[in-house]
């Protein structure tokens, strides 16, 4: 899609939203309690992240909003004269960019408002303030980018030459430029600005109807009591309790509730395939797909590349996961709902938010002095919101307002899964941290293609240390499984979502309807050719597309893979060379958004525009499954 001021906000201001598995397990034979979560003004202050750092109070944010909208002819003033001299579009660009970064604070500090506390109505009468004035700043600065395409052939280049503050932005006009055959009218593209609120109303609809709308049936555990649930106590504990039974009952429930959401939020999901596809056309794009894939600088073959051979080099490694799981478990078939429950459920590691603080800065020891010191901020400055609370935002992310530090969300559980949660946010964090500081905001965030490479290398490296540090069997078998949970994650899961993007596409090309019936089938199908005869794919599998909020991200499910594949090379770079591998990725780090994403990799030393490198990293998963089988023998 043609990136816009608010497609660039969003990036810039929410970050990367991740959601992540967090497993709580259960001792075997205990029934399932699932404990009531305390009010957000309940939950102790230093579990909390510290919102001053953005505005001290709720006043001064209004404030900052309504000035910000006050401000908005420092940019307007420039409408027509882009194309008057380079220093014009310099100050034009100069002017804009300063707008965005206070507009950054503003709306990141709404969302984690809501994030904190979606229930709370105030939080979501700010966010909608906030997604406003998005759309106001978006559709102000509409012009530039049409002025600026609509310049005679040659002139940015010659600007830049003439500017060497205007050539900083090269890849940022350059971006712009390619665009230049799909942009409509400017009266056309200033329309379109002026409806950027409504263009996000499906993922605004999907969000709202999970944290608020959204009620499931009770359940009942074998000793007959009857036990509340919610899409929170599913995906953080019920989902992985030991006790077959309890699982089991607990999915059947959940998937009863989704189900009296399906139609409603197959239709949010349709509008939103629906309105890329008819923007693809209105633009001249050949299909959804290629209009998704610009912003993300990525060739529709390399997206084509990992879908396809992840999909069926991995299939094997993962039934062969299966067919373990199923052993261990003691179980006569491996329901979908099965996937993810604990092989070892007697042994969880368990370890407080202040040792793993220091866990995590033992790991991440090897990338060096300035790296650690951002890490030990965020660690100790109440950048991270650990608490449990009602209303507060499932799974974890980190958020990157410009000229602020990161925030990270998640629910700590006192167990070294959330350590792993945890170190992968906190990867985001330090990549931004490290880019921000030698960036200026238009070159700071890379590609989505990349974003997830710099997290996900923080996993390998706990792993890495983890297995470095015990030699105890059991030990060494759990970060096995943690470790594989995150290729589940990041080669099953979101790949298996694009998969399904892929296909609803491909369906609305052709004019065909999107239902919920269409939705399911094609989830089940997927996940069938996936899994094959090692795990039962039922009916209520199928309603798994009705968990994520990927769908309204564009092309994001399959960045995952991208980002995985790239930090499994630069994993296992760093113990084959060390520091000149650790020099490579700090250079690609700090280079932030100032190259296209393949050639960021390139510079750390992984070429994905060839397939080694994801069949190397699917080797390296099949390598993982044969080590957790030989603690088995």
């Amino acid at each position: 899609m043609p990136e816009s001021p608010v497609s660039v906000l969003y990036s810039l201001t929410l970050g990367v939203k991740v959601d992540e598995e967090r497993n709580r397990f259960l001792p075997k034979g205990e029934s399932v309690q699932v404990q009531t979560q305390p009010k957000r003004a309940q939950v102790p202050v230093e579990q909390t992240w510290d919102l001053s750092d953005l505005f001290d109070t709720r006043e001064a944010w209004i404030a900052e909003l309504n000035q910000i909208e006050a401000d908005l002819s420092t940019v307007t003033r420039h409408r027509g004269k882009l194309g008057e001299s380079a220093a014009a579009l310099l100050t034009c660009l100069n002017d804009q960019e300063a707008l965005y970064a206070r507009y950054s604070r503003v709306a990141t500090y709404a969302e984690l408002q809501s994030a904190a506390d979606g229930s709370d109505p105030r939080n979501q009468e700010d966010a909608a303030r906030a997604a406003a004035l998005g759309a106001k700043l978006e559709s102000a600065c509409a012009f530039i980018k049409s002025e600026i395409l609509s310049l005679p052939d040659g002139t940015v280049e010659r600007f830049m030459a003439e500017e060497p503050k205007l050539a900083e932005l090269r890849l940022h006009l350059e971006r712009m430029l390619e665009e230049k055959p799909h942009m409509l009218l400017p009266e056309t593209e200033e329309a379109l600005a002026a409806l950027g609120e409504i263009h996000e109303a499906p993922y605004m609809i999907y969000l709202r109807t999970k944290s608020a709308d959204m009620r499931f049936p009770n359940f009942t555990t074998p000793d007959g009591k009857e036990h509340p649930l919610s899409f929170a106590s599913y995906e953080e504990h019920l989902e992985t309790v030991p006790q077959v039974e309890i699982r089991r009952a607990a999915y059947k429930a959940f998937s009863r509730g989704l189900a009296n959401y399906k139609h409603t939020l197959a239709a949010t999901f349709a509008t939103e395939v629906r309105k890329n596809v008819v923007m693809a056309k209105l633009r001249g794009y050949r299909s959804a797909t290629e209009m998704l894939l610009q912003p993300q600088q990525v060739p529709v073959e390399a997206y084509e590349n990992l879908l396809n051979i992840i999909q069926s080099e991995l299939a094997p490694h993962m039934r062969r996961y299966a067919y373990l799981r199923r052993r261990v478990l003691g179980l006569d078939k491996l329901l979908y709902c099965d996937i993810e429950a604990p092989l070892d459920p007697d042994y969880n590691p368990p370890t407080t938010y202040a040792e793993a603080k220091e866990l995590i800065l033992d790991a991440l020891s090897v990338m060096g002095p300035e790296y650690i010191q951002i890490i030990r901020r965020a660690l100790t400055e109440r950048w991270v919101d650990t608490a449990d609370n009602e209303g507060k935002s499932t799974g974890a992310f980190c958020s990157w307002p410009y000229g602020s530090h990161s925030y990270i969300l998640m629910t700590w559980t006192d167990n070294m899964r959330s350590a792993f949660t945890l170190i992968h946010e906190l990867g985001h964090a330090g990549h931004f941290e490290l880019a921000q500081v030698r960036q200026r905001l238009f070159n700071t965030e890379p590609s989505t293609f990349f974003v997830e490479a710099p997290s996900t290398m923080n996993e390998l490296l706990l792993a890495q240390h983890l297995l470095k540090q015990t030699t105890d069997v059991r030990m060494r078998r759990w970060v096995l499984m943690q470790t594989l949970a995150t290729y589940h994650h990041n080669f099953v899961r979101h790949l298996l979502e694009a998969e399904l993007q892929r296909r609803i596409y491909a369906r609305a090309e052709t004019g065909e309807p999107i239902t919920a019936d269409t939705l399911c089938a094609e989830k089940s199908d997927i996940l069938r050719r996936f899994w094959g005869d090692a795990v039962e794919i039922d009916e209520d599998a199928g309603l798994t597309w009705m968990r994520q909020p990927h769908y309204y991200m564009g092309l994001y499910p399959y960045t995952y893979s991208a980002g995985l594949t790239c930090s499994t090379a630069m994993a296992q770079a760093i113990q084959a060379e060390g520091q000149p591998a650790v020099d490579r990725w700090l250079a690609v780090l700090k280079a932030g958004g100032t190259k296209r994403p393949l050639e960021l990799m390139q510079m750390a030393g992984v070429d994905l525009t060839r397939p080694d490198p994801i069949r190397s990293a699917v080797a390296y998963v099949g390598s993982l499954v044969s080590a957790l089988e030989e603690t088995y023998q």
